[in-house]
Parts: C-alpha cells; structure tokens; sequence
C-alpha cells in the first residue's frame, strides 16, 4: 500500500504539454479537477470549529499555486524530487509515451500520457503504481516478448525481481508473486541495489540482452537462454567484462574512483545501432560511448565522452537517462534525473530533472531542469500557515533545509494567499533570510500582543531565534530580534510550535528536536511580554523515534487542542487531549489515518473553510503534499 493516503490513486490532475517546437514550460489544460475548482459554489464558514475527517484525499493540484513569475505550478504539490529515476514507455498501447518516475524506496509513480503522440500531455495518476514494491530501482521491458511490458526491478537486496504482466498491451496487470530472475544454472541473478541495469537486443538477434553494471566499472553482459520449469525467463552470463569497458570517475584521490551507476541504450545518432549512456556516481556528466559498429555487429570500445556533446550537462553527479521521441518527430529526446553523486547533492535538490530536446544533428539542447514543475525547494521542506496580511485568510510559508543555492543558510518562501478564505490561491512573492542557520522551522503567533504575528524560528545548532513583527497587521516587516532565543537542553533539529495550551490568554511554546522529544516551555509572561520557562524536555513522555514536529488542533471538537507528532518515518502520531483547554492531558491514541514520506512535517487547517480540517505537508522532496479533508 502507498505511504500516502489509500485514495491516492484517484489524486486531483495536472498536466504538461509537449509540443514538437520543444517548449518546456508547457501549458495548463483543463482537468476534471479544474471545473471542479472554476464551477465550486463559494462556502459559508463553518460556525464551529474544524474537525477531523473520516478520510484525508491526497492532491496534487487542489488549487492554483504561482511561482514568483506568476506562472502556475503545474504540479505544486507533487512532493518535491531529489532523485527521480524516470522511463518512458508506452504502457497502455495508445501511440505516445507515459512517464514512469521512481523518488522513493518501493514506490513507483505513474504520470500518464492522455495527450498524443505528437503533443504530450503528462497526468499524475498515482505515487504507488498497482502497489508494486520496486525496492531500489526498476526497469520496464517486455522481458517474456510476448507483446506487453513487465517490470524487472531490486529484490532485497541485491538481486532482481520480474513482475510478470499477466494483463495485456493495453490493459497492464502484473502478478506481484516473489519470482527472482535467475541465470541458466538456475542462481539468481545479483545487481548491486544501487546499481540501475539496463535490458535490450544489443546484437540484434532476436534475444534480449540484460547488462548489469558493477560498483568496478564494468558489465556484466547475459542474454536470454530460455525459461525454467515455472516458465520464468532464465540469462546466461555472456561476458563479466563488456567490450572491455571499465568507468572511472572524474574524481581521482590516491586511487581511481569507480561508483554507483545507471545506464541506458539508444540509437541517438541514427545509424541503425544503439549507444550507450552512463552516469556514475563520481562523474558529474552524463557519458557518452557510441557504438562504431553496426546492430548484428556492436562494437563500443570508442572513449566515453560527455553529453550532449554540443554542450555537456555538468550535476552533482549520477545522472539517470531516460531516452524517448516525445514529440513524434522520429528522433530521440531525453529526460535525465539527478540522483546526486560526488559533487555536493544539495545544489541539485531542486533542479535535477533535466528535458533534453533533440536539435540539429547531434546536438540536444537543455529545455528545462525541472521537467515536472512544482514547488520544490530543495531538500526537506517545512510549510506554515498564518494570516500574516490580515486579510481574513492563510498564507503559506515554506522553507527547507539548506538553501541550493548558498549552502550555509536556509530560506523562507512566503506564498501570498490572493484568492478567499474558502478558495485558496497562492502566489509567490517573497524570499526570507535570517542568518546564517540550517533547517529554519517557523512557528507564528502575537508574542506581544500589537496585533500583528511574530515568529519563533527553529534551527539545526542554534536552538530557536527570535523573529519581531516590526510590521503592522497588514504589511508585515519581520526583523531578527535574537538568534539564540531559546536553546535546547540536548540535542539538535529545533521545530517550535505556540499554542496557548492552558487558556489563560498567552501563547506557550512546544519544540519538536532530533532525538524524536518534545520540550515544552510554559509562558510564565502575559499576553504583552511572553516570558518563557523551560518546563521538561521529554513532555508527556513522548518518543517519535526520531525528528519530532509538533502540531495542535481540535481533531474531535471537545475543545482544547489535541496534538500531532510527525516523525523520521510513519503516520503522524495521535495524543489525545483528555483532559480539557486548561488543564491538558495528553494520551496516545495512534496515528493519524494517512502516511506521509520521510521527514515529514504536518501542519493542520481548514484550508477551505469547509468545516474539516485540510493537512499541508512537507517531507525530503523539498516540496509539498495536501491532502484534502473529506
């Protein structure tokens, strides 16, 4: 099952179009879910508080979101990537090419083509294809050649799985029964579950042929030698050394450096024989070794080079090429992700999706690096929602672990919210900075009661920062008023969060950390001047395992506000206030009825105004999730 909601295969659409001129920003087209946002009736407020829903639906674009330009997200709240491992295949045998794309552990997402061959047009269908568990990587191929794709992927660990399609060409259903690929002495095959591994008819002699490169360098080379008594396709190993290639990375301390990779075959130039791609981890392009031969003779001894060869992408390394005509113009395309290598990750924790559109000749030409585009900031995202303008709805602040751009600090995004109260519509228009700090996790509340929202910030090392509303209660001007406001007893990973938790008319201060603790700081001030006193690190006893972040609400409408832990990995936790709004008691009471990725961090609203509370999360991606209250 998907660790998002169980209703995630029928998430709201979005839509890229791909033209044959090679525009990458593409066009929104109208979906389903968009009449349903352009024909809502707008609602009354509930008179009551929000409440928990029965089922929270994920969506990916539940309304409009804005980039700084004013140009819509075309999947806002996709999550955010950071290693996108993608293929395109034709999996329901309608002439064009679907998006196939795998982020996280076991999960495989599924955009599908419902546009032309000619014209692309990619729709989020689902995180968790047919809930197939993929472990590290996948590959899609008619392994058995008989007319309709399966799917070869990491059985743990290190080794290959084969997910036979027991469905059609146009109809895909795959038996999940545990099958190992096996050679024909009846050993399961290894592939080191880093490694991505590649199957095509290198010789062009009707069998398939399945490459596996190894963390040395080089192939291993097997081809196809019939089935075993179950009727399982079997290899037989060819060669441990495929035409003699062995990489090397472009670092090189004391000792060659050889890496985790991926490969993928394809006749880029047109002369009837398939080239070879390579990223590895230690080399920040993506290499080149054509083949000089021919397709019943291959021969690919020439030196890698880098690609394109008009102009070389250079990443943080470990690239992953997917290769496919997108625009039906009978030469090949190609989307590469970047897992992230050698060369500093987080600067391609946001631009690691790269669309590379055949040109002239040899030459490709870089469209865009986020082929997928939605707000992503990088790594590990931390969304808040405030009124910070006054105007009588939420607004969205977002920021992430480290900026991609200067690594020792960490930004905010301020998403203005320009639509209503109970149809959210969000745009971009400012970026915030308070030092040089790590992991900036903000918390809104009037801590001296002028009328308009001041922050508490959490940080990695420094403990929580002070951050004064100078403003007014329309035009916020936020200032840094201390940067070691409060420190943690022990530990690191600050995620504060104010709650008046005891009803006497100021606001108390909750701080999720690393080791999973909740530390807790009662206001011992007065609504005008807070004044906080550390009370215990280890609230309510409380263990998340680890990265706890806060948040409160009236999940059942009794009053006083119950709290919700996310953690390292898991469904939020649950504690139940049982006590009343002035004298809490929290309980545990299990978890809330979705799952969100690693790291996540839940914050809680009626987004809305629908009368059930709506959850805006941020996770690894660097981007965000919504689920929507129903």
């Amino acid at each position: 099952m998907s660790i998002f909601s169980k209703t995630a295969a029928v998430a709201a659409a979005c839509v890229i179009i791909l033209t044959g001129c090679g525009a990458g920003s593409g066009e929104v087209v109208s979906t389903g879910d968009d009449q349903q946002r352009s024909g809502r009736k707008l609602l009354t407020p509930a008179p009551s508080a929000p409440t928990a829903p029965s089922v929270w639906e994920r969506k990916v674009v539940p309304f409009e979101v804005r980039d700084g330009e004013g140009t819509p997200y075309e999947f806002p709240f996709l999550g955010g990537i950071n290693v996108p491992r993608t293929q395109l295949v034709d999996i329901d045998a309608d002439g064009d090419l679907d998006l196939f794309l795998q982020e996280y552990t076991g999960l495989l997402m599924y955009f599908e083509n419902t546009g032309t061959a000619a014209e692309s047009r990619y729709t989020f269908v689902t995180d968790a294809y047919m809930d197939l568990d993929i472990g590290e990587w996948y590959r899609i191929v008619d392994l058995d050649q008989d007319g309709d794709y399966d799917i070869l992927a990491e059985k743990r660990f290190s080794h290959i799985r084969y997910f036979e399609n027991t469905g059609s060409a146009q109809a895909a259903q795959f038996d999940a029964t545990l099958y190992a690929l096996k050679d024909t002495d009846g050993e399961e095959l290894f592939s080191d579950r880093q490694n991505i591994p590649n199957v095509t008819d290198i010789d062009c002699d009707g069998k398939l042929d399945l490459f596996v490169g190894r963390v040395d360098g080089t192939i291993y080379r097997y081809e196809a030698g019939g089935t075993d008594n179950q009727g399982m396709p079997q290899f037989a190993l060819v060669t441990t050394r495929f035409e003699d290639i062995e990489i090397i990375g472009e670092i090189q301390v004391g000792a060659s450096l050889h890496g985790a990779n991926t490969m993928a075959f394809a006749d880029y130039d047109g002369d009837g024989d398939e080239d070879l791609f390579w990223g590895d981890f230690f080399e920040s392009g993506l290499l080149l070794i054509e083949n000089s031969g021919s397709c019943n003779a291959p021969a690919l001894q020439n030196e890698p080079v880098r690609f394109p060869r008009n102009a070389p992408i250079r990443t943080s390394g470990y690239n992953a090429p997917a290769v496919g005509d997108l625009d039906n113009d009978g030469d090949p395309d190609m989307i590469v992700g970047v897992l992230g290598g050698a060369f500093n990750p987080s600067t391609t924790g946001a631009d690691n999706l790269f669309l590379l559109r055949h040109a002239e000749g040899r030459d490709f030409e870089v469209v865009t690096e986020r082929f997928l585009y939605g707000i992503d900031l990088g790594t590990e995202s931390i969304p808040s929602l405030a009124d910070t303008d006054g105007d009588g709805d939420l607004d969205l602040y977002v920021t992430n672990k480290i900026d991609p751009v200067d690594g020792r600090r960490s930004l905010m995004y301020y998403f203005e919210n320009q639509g209503t109260p109970v149809q959210p519509s969000f745009q971009l228009v400012d970026t915030l900075y308070f030092g040089e700090s790590y992991h900036a996790a903000p918390t809104f509340g009037d801590l001296d009661r002028d009328g308009d929202l001041d922050m508490i910030i959490g940080t990695w090392t420094k403990g929580m920062m002070l951050v004064r509303n100078n403003g007014t209660p329309s035009a916020p001007e936020f200032v840094l008023e201390n940067d070691e406001f409060l420190k943690l007893t022990r530990g690191s990973n600050a995620t504060p969060r104010l709650v008046d938790i005891d009803a006497d008319g100021d606001l108390d201060l909750f701080a999720g950390e690393s080791s999973g603790d909740i530390n807790f700081y009662a206001n011992i001030g007065t609504p005008e001047k807070a004044d906080f006193s550390f009370v215990s690190d280890k609230y309510a006893d409380v263990d998340a395992g680890r990265r706890s972040f806060i948040e409160f609400a009236d999940l059942d409408g009794d009053g006083d506000q119950d709290m919700i832990v996310s953690r390292d990995k898991g469904a939020p936790l649950l504690l139940r206030n049982n006590g009343s709004s002035d004298f809490p008691n929290f309980e545990a009471d299990g978890m809330l009825s979705f799952e969100t990725p690693e790291f996540s961090t839940v914050s809680l609203t009626d987004l809305d105004a629908d009368g059930d509370l709506d959850v805006v999360a941020g996770a690894t991606g660097g981007g965000l999730f919504y689920f929507e209250g129903n």
